[in-house]
């Protein structure tokens, strides 16, 4: 598992930031760049049970680690999903159950730095490589919006 790390600034305050990043609405967008169809299932309470699917009922199942609103979300990446059945114990989720993705919002004057740490496993690093720029792009554009 390596640890990769995905920044951009944004011209909004955190707080705007924050609410495109857990938005109802502005979620699915920004996380479309990971899968067309994303969308989350979550009471976004710490401790709370996330489901992160694509549009045919696969994906992961995380829980909230930490939230501390308009600073920090952390999940933790237990298993995966497929066809409605979560999957926490099979030898291939075990190599990357525990994995974190941590959000650091840190706001100065009105604008958001927004700082991405996440453990990727070799199978999926050129994809996260690739993906995440381009959904941090979404979540700029989508913040930045008047």
């Amino acid at each position: 598992m390596d640890k990769k790390q995905f920044k951009i600034t944004i011209n909004a305050p955190k707080e705007k930031v924050w609410e495109v990043l857990w938005g109802e609405t502005s979620y699915p967008e920004w996380t479309s760049a990971f899968s067309p169809s994303s969308t989350v299932k979550t009471n976004w309470e710490k401790g709370s049970k996330v489901l992160f699917l694509d549009g045919e009922g696969r994906g992961m199942v995380s829980t909230i680690a930490e939230k501390i609103p308009n600073e920090f979300m952390s999940f933790r990446h237990l298993g995966e999903v497929s066809n409605g059945v979560e999957d926490t114990t099979s030898e291939r989720v075990q190599a990357w159950a525990g994995s974190m993705e941590n959000y650091t919002l840190k706001g100065t004057n009105g604008t958001t730095e927004l700082v991405v740490d996440v453990d990727v496993s070799k199978d999926f690093e050129e994809f996260m490589s690739t993906a995440f720029p381009k959904a941090l792009d979404k979540v700029k554009e989508l913040a930045e919006k008047k």
